[in-house]
């Protein structure tokens, strides 16, 4: 895989700081939600076809969600690696066409029900099956190929042998492991590698796949002048190889447990707090090592994306730190994080002749935060839905924005701007409304659907502001309602099933959204008009 690396050394009075954005759009879509036969989107040719949909529309950027493989909640912020990407967006027909799998095989993974959510279930008992059909028909042309991936990911043995391990105890959690593998003693390391062969060789098929078929997909978007605007996780979970394999970065008890876990205190979300159990940093001992881990890891996200959306920016400032035995985050506590000093090696390591991260610098903020951005020049993100809860004349108001901002209707973690509409009291409603310009005839508002006039309104907000970036939810270009939101933060269950069929995507209003990038100037100037 290409590398974004540069020659230069590191240098603590680095001055570089992060370009400006051009004045753009993009779509926020989750390649989970992309529609398919086979129960949850691909990169396949459905990931094509929205790229040209895209490119129809005058937008710039597709923004996904993070890549990494899922827990049993199915959260992409609660992955099990900081590298590995999810096995499911593997395409069965891509398979198929590579003469690894039959049409009958890929039968066995088309799904006949609703095609409007993540299907799970389905999904988890019928692809891996499917992919070891896949693994036994790889020839010695393949294997070479195989062999030279694993060659230029130094992170994928541990995992394969970590997955293998997972999945041969039945115990997903390596603090549970038998003491000698927990503590990666050589002789049991060793021996569960010669004994899980097998397994270890599927495991690092699954991410040849994973890889090979995304980077094909992102060349695409990027010829066709789609940038990807990926997503990263602040905090990596406990039951992971990278903190089984690299102990000594983390807060851990001798036996692996977290001592302090990560979250958030009492805020728009949740009044109490949010606790993630994440395990925190141990931010002297990465200074240490010269940020080594992360920088490993900024350099595969800015390999997989054209830019990084990094989530729970401010931690980098302070972070939230609460005692692992708490059962809520409000007894926490703000300890610092690395700052500048951590941004200043990112600098000397990565070519930052283009955006290359944006800040989700939502929450609580302070005036080290706001240090950090300035000193880092990174955009941080400003949310429509937050302007007309806030009595005040706050950040999210689009009069207020800064050009070095992503302008959001919404991000995963809120209600769709319909819905939102809805959770509005009728005086804030009233004035959402009055500061859009839109003159509400009655109960015209509540209509949903592509030419939505209330979604209309509020939508043209951000494409008017000065916001060099305006990126919008597909829900709410679609004019979706509640039941289509992504993600309610503080409920465990019933998230990330969205998803779209093609004759949704179909139905938006590509003209409006034409034309909206047009008059406010953020079109992709290699659109070409199709109205």
């Amino acid at each position: 895989m290409k590398k974004n690396t540069t020659s230069q050394t590191n240098n603590s009075k680095n001055t570089q700081r992060s370009p400006l954005f051009d004045r753009a759009s993009g779509i926020l879509m989750p390649v989970s939600a992309l529609p398919g036969d086979f129960g949850i989107g691909t990169f396949g040719a459905s990931a094509k076809k929205f790229i040209d949909f895209l490119v129809k529309i005058g937008c710039s950027y597709w923004q996904v969600l993070p890549f990494g493989p899922i827990d049993a909640f199915n959260s992409p912020y609660q992955a099990v690696s900081a590298f590995a990407g999810n096995p499911f967006f593997i395409d069965p027909e891509r398979l198929k066409d590579a003469g690894l799998l039959t049409e009958e095989e890929v039968q066995t993974a088309r799904y006949d029900e609703t095609p409007w959510s993540v299907a799970y279930d389905f999904v988890r008992e019928t692809r891996i099956d499917l992919f070891r059909k896949a693994f036994e028909r790889v020839d010695d042309q393949l294997r070479e190929k195989i062999v030279q991936f694993e060659k230029t990911q130094p992170w994928l043995e541990d995992y394969a042998l970590y997955t293998a391990i997972a999945a041969d105890t039945g115990e997903e959690c390596w603090t549970n492991w038998d003491p000698d593998l927990r503590d990666r003693k050589a002789a049991a390391i060793q021996e569960a590698t010669d004994q899980l062969a097998d397994e270890i060789k599927f495991q690092i098929f699954l991410q040849y796949l994973f890889f090979t078929q995304w980077s094909e997909i992102k060349a695409y978007a990027n010829e066709n002048h789609i940038n990807i605007i990926g997503d990263m996780p602040m905090y990596v979970a406990l039951q992971s190889p990278d903190v089984w394999t690299h102990p000594e970065c983390f807060e851990l008890n001798a036996d692996g447990t977290p001592k302090t876990v990560a979250g958030v205190p009492p805020d728009y979300f949740s009044e109490d707090g949010q606790l993630w159990g994440n395990p925190l940093y141990n931010w002297d001992e990465l200074k240490k090592q010269d940020y080594k881990w992360w920088i490993d890891r900024l350099d595969m996200a800015l390999t997989l994306f054209d830019t990084v959306r990094i989530d729970h920016f401010r931690a980098f400032s302070a972070y939230w730190s609460v005692p692992a035995e708490e059962k809520t985050a409000k007894n926490g506590k703000w300890l610092p994080g690395p700052g500048m000093d951590l941004f200043n090696r990112v600098f000397g390591t990565f070519n930052f002749s283009s955006p290359r991260i944006i800040a989700e610098d939502l929450g609580v903020q302070d005036d080290g935060v706001r240090k950090l951005l300035a000193d880092s020049g990174f955009p941080g993100m400003r949310v429509l839905q937050f302007a007309f809860i806030d009595a005040g004349d706050g950040i999210h108001w689009p009069h207020n924005y800064i050009p070095n901002t992503v302008a959001y209707t919404g991000t995963h973690d809120n209600n769709t701007l319909l819905g939102y509409l809805w959770e509005l009291n009728e005086g804030a409603r009233k004035f959402a409304f009055e500061y859009s310009n839109y003159n509400c005839q009655g109960d015209e508002w509540q209509q949903g659907g592509p030419h939505s006039a209330s979604c209309h309104a509020l939508i043209r907000l951000l494409w008017m502001s000065s916001a060099r970036l305006a990126i919008i939810p597909m829900q709410d270009l679609l004019g979706y309602g509640a039941d289509s939101r992504i993600n309610t933060p503080g409920q465990a269950e019933g998230n990330w099933k969205f998803r779209l069929p093609q004759e949704a995507i179909d139905s938006a209003d590509t003209r409006w959204i034409y034309e909206m990038n047009r008059i406010y100037k953020r079109m992709n100037p290699h659109s070409q008009s199709a109205f």
